[in-house]
C-alpha cells in the first residue's frame, strides 16, 4: 500500500515572469499566483478558466518545464525539485495543445514515439524497440503502417494520437493534458476525449485536464478547479460544481455553456461580465476578480480571499457568495 493519499499535491505555486516594463525596471508577471490542489491517483481533475489565467503555465510549471517561482510541489509524497526532476521526468509526461508544432517534422511516427524509449535506454534490442512503440500505436487507434510516415502526412486527430502515445511510451503515472482537443474538430474532440477515458481505464494513469470548454471538462473530469488570473477561484466535485456554482466567475462561465436543451437554453440567462481582464503586470489590490463583479465591496479591494470549504469539499474563493 502506498505512503501517500494523493499522487500530486501542490502548495501555493507560483510563477512569476520578470518583464522588462523601462530602461532598468522589471516588473514581475505573476502568471501563476498562489496555487494550490491535490490529486488522488486514478482521478482526473480539470482545470478551466479564460485564455490567459495561467493554466498552460500551471502544467508547464509542475513539471519544471518552467522553474516554478515559489511553494512546493509534491508527487508520490516527494517533494519535486530541480534536482531530481530527471529522474522522476519518466513517471510525468505532458500532452501538448498544439499537434502541429509539438511533433518533430523530420522525424518518423516511429521516431517520434520512440524518442522516450531511447532517452530512458527501455529496450533491450531493435526489435523490443520497434514491438513497445507498435504496441502503443495500437493503444491509441494508429495502424502498423503508420510507422514509417511523417507527421505532416495525416490529420490533427491523428497527429494528437501520436503525442499522447509518445507521452505513454515510459509509463507515466501522472499526465499534464495541456488543452489536448482545443485545435481539433469538434467530431474528433469525442474521439480524443473517449479515448483518453479509456487509457485511464486500462492503465490507471492520473491527469491534470487543462481545457477552457467546460462541456468537455464535466464530461471527462471528477473535479474541476476554475482558474482566474492566476489563481483557484473554486474546487468541486465536476456535477457539483455544474449543478451548485458559488463563486461569480464560475456562474458566468457556466452561463456561456450551450446546452443542447432548447427549453433549458431559452431559460437560462447569459451573465455578461463588464469590464476588461486586469493585466497581470499590474493586479487589482484584493481579489483579482473584484473590478468586474457584481458583488464586489470594500473588503474584497482590501483582502484577497482564501479557498474555504462550503461542504462536501466544494471550496471558494470569495467573501460575498
Amino acid at each position: 500500500m502506498a505512503d501517500y493519499e494523493y499522487l500530486v499535491e501542490v502548495n501555493d505555486l507560483q510563477m512569476h515572469f520578470p518583464v522588462k516594463t523601462g530602461f532598468f525596471k522589471k516588473t514581475p508577471l505573476k502568471a501563476v499566483d498562489g496555487v494550490s490542489f491535490n490529486i488522488k491517483p486514478g482521478e482526473t481533475l480539470g482545470l478551466v478558466g479564460e485564455s490567459g489565467c495561467g493554466k498552460t503555465t500551471v502544467g508547464r510549471t509542475l513539471l519544471h518545464l518552467y522553474e516554478p517561482t515559489g511553494g512546493t510541489f509534491k508527487f508520490k509524497g516527494e517533494e519535486v525539485t530541480s534536482k531530481n526532476i530527471g529522474r522522476l521526468r519518466k513517471e510525468m509526461q505532458m500532452v501538448f495543445q498544439d499537434p502541429y508544432s509539438s511533433l518533430n517534422p523530420r522525424m518518423t511516427v516511429e521516431d517520434i514515439i520512440g524518442e522516450p524509449l531511447d532517452v530512458h535506454h527501455l529496450y533491450e534490442s531493435k526489435e523490443d524497440r520497434r514491438e513497445q512503440v507498435l504496441h502503443l500505436m495500437e493503444l491509441v487507434g494508429l495502424n502498423a503502417e503508420h510507422a514509417t510516415r511523417y507527421a505532416h502526412e495525416f490529420s490533427g486527430g491523428q497527429r494528437q494520437r501520436i503525442g499522447i502515445a509518445r507521452a505513454l511510451a515510459v509509463h507515466p503515472s501522472f499526465i499534464v493534458c495541456d488543452e489536448p482537443v482545443s485545435a481539433l474538430d469538434v467530431s474528433i474532440q469525442a474521439q480524443v476525449i473517449n479515448m483518453f477515458e479509456e487509457l485511464q481505464e486500462k492503465l490507471g494513469v492520473t491527469y491534470l485536464f487543462i481545457a477552457h470548454d467546460l462541456l468537455v471538462v464535466h464530461h471527462i473530469s471528477d473535479r474541476i478547479a476554475v482558474m482566474y488570473l492566476g489563481r483557484i477561484v473554486e474546487i468541486a466535485d465536476a456535477d457539483e460544481l455544474n449543478e451548485n456554482p458559488i463563486h461569480p466567475y464560475t456562474l458566468s462561465l457556466l452561463s456561456a455553456v450551450c446546452v443542447p436543451d432548447p427549453i433549458k437554453a431559452k431559460a437560462n440567462k447569459r451573465i455578461i461580465l463588464e469590464g476588461d481582464v486586469p493585466s497581470p503586470l499590474n493586479m487589482p489590490s484584493g481579489c483579482p476578480f473584484r473590478t468586474r463583479c457584481r458583488y464586489a465591496t470594500e473588503q474584497c479591494a482590501q483582502e484577497a480571499p482564501s479557498l474555504t470549504d462550503r461542504g462536501n469539499g466544494h471550496m471558494v474563493a470569495c467573501w460575498n457568495k
